[in-house]
Parts: C-alpha cells; structure tokens; sequence
C-alpha cells in the first residue's frame, strides 16, 4: 500500500487540483486509488463529483469511529475519495489536537485503509505545517512537494529541506522530497527562469513540470479530470508523465487493477 503525501508550503500553488488528477492518472492506469482530503476547506470531493451539499467525511466522527473507511465515496472506476466534511471549529479543533497528542489516533483512524493490498493513497494536506502531515509523514513513502514557478515557491526551499515542512520529521524515504512545479508559463520570463532553476537545482527530485493551461480550471469547474475534459492538453500530457514516474517509484505495477478484496464504500 503506497502512501502519497501531496504538500506544499504555501497556498494557491493547484495542490488539490494536482492530487485529483493524478489519482485520475493512476486510476485510469489499472490502480486501485484512494484519496484522503486532511484540508478543512474541503475541497478535494468537489474534483471527484461530490455535490457541494453533500457534507460527509470522517472528520466530524473521528473521535467517535476507529474505523474512517466507512466515510469512503466511491468516485467511479477504480477510484474512492475519503472527504474531510463539514465540521464545527469545536470538531477541527479536537481532531488536530488528537492528532497532536494522540500518536496512535492517525493509525486507528486509517488502518484498515493502510493495509488493504494494492491501493494507492493520495493524501492531501493544508499548505505549510500542519498536524495531520506532521502524524502521517513517518508513514508516508512519498512527499510530493507542489510549487509553483514563482520566486516565493523558489525562497521557500531552504525551509523544506530544513524539514520545517514535516514538523521537523525528515522523509523515511533515503531519496528525501519529491517535487512538482505547477502551472509553469514558458511565456513569462520569471516563470521560465524559475523553472529552469528548479530543474537544475532540483535533479531527478524534480518529478514534472506542469504547464499552465485553461483547460485545468474549465475541467475544475465541471467536476471533471484534465484527463477526462481535454485529454490531448499539455496540462494532461504533463500529469500522465508525472503518474506514470510516481508509479515507477512506489514499484506499482501499472495495469494491475486486480480487487484483492472488497473495499467498504457509500454511494453517492
């Protein structure tokens, strides 16, 4: 079971938008997917379908059921969303400070997720620290790192490798962060010019660049995947790439989409 933690150290860098295509990406490929919303703006579900009315998710029963797959959505072929909800500030509060003190409350919470055969998990964070990264990390057998080609993204690099990210927690996987650039625009002069750094400085850390392209946010705004709304976009070309270098890292098998056993879900 591959763990996926998607992050960034700012907000506005498309990292939600990210995580829902490549779960797309990998879905599309044979791989059974999951993707976990841990952002109390709850937003991931809106990319997958989910009505905006509809409330559900694991956060507002946390503390109550050991057991969050029952919060599962099924999200059409291969694919399952686990939405953070709507909660009271009362709730949010008392989720992240179990998270904070609770070293095992993450584990209980996921376990029968993290231990079902053959699932990818992409989980999605709020940007910069947060406690639900912070509990998940020491599991997490990838970082992806979302920037954009901005100098603010290319300033906060120091404070990523410093582990700040994480809560001081460095990445269990020897190769340490992988990173994204997102909605790169070869016409402007900044974004060319900081992506090329990244690319230079970054190695084969530097997973994909993904260019900026309109269709991204006409695919956001009818709930659909880049894949499914304009499949021949660059934006598209680019995130197949990515998919298929994270599969290749995590040693998925691409193509095997094989149930090894069922999953709890509730339809929407």
């Amino acid at each position: 079971m591959p763990l996926v933690c998607i992050c960034s150290p700012k907000g506005g860098v498309g990292k939600t938008t990210v995580t829902a295509n490549l779960a797309y990406a990998l879905a599309r490929s044979g791989s059974k997917v999951l993707a976990i919303d841990f952002d109390v703006q709850n937003a991931l579900r809106l990319h997958f379908g989910v009505p905006l009315s509809d409330g559900r998710g694991y956060v507002a029963r946390a503390n109550e059921s050991a057991d969050w797959s029952q919060s599962v959505l099924t999200a059409g072929s291969n694919m399952f969303v686990l939405p953070y909800g709507e909660v009271t500030e009362e709730q949010r509060i008392m989720f992240e400070h179990n998270l904070t003190t609770d070293s095992h409350f993450l584990m209980r919470g996921l376990s029968s997720l993290l231990n079902y055969p053959g699932l990818i998990v992409l989980a999605d964070f709020p940007p910069g620290p947060n406690p639900a990264l912070k509990a998940i990390s020491p599991l997490a057998d990838m970082h992806l790192v979302t920037l954009l080609a901005d100098t603010a993204s290319l300033s906060l690099l120091p404070h990523i490798e410093n582990h700040r990210l994480t809560g001081g927690t460095p990445p269990k996987n020897p190769a340490g962060y992988s990173f994204l650039v997102n909605q790169s625009d070869s016409r402007r002069h900044i974004s060319r010019d900081v992506t090329a750094f990244l690319q230079q400085r970054l190695g084969d850390r530097l997973l994909g660049v993904i260019n900026r392209d309109e269709s991204v946010a006409e695919a956001n705004a009818s709930q659909q995947s880049i894949l499914d709304f304009n499949a021949t976009s660059a934006a598209a070309f680019d995130i197949e790439l990515v998919s298929k270098r994270i599969a290749g890292m995590l040693g998925v098998n691409v193509g095997d989409g094989a149930v090894h056993a069922n999953l709890k879900t509730s339809n929407f």
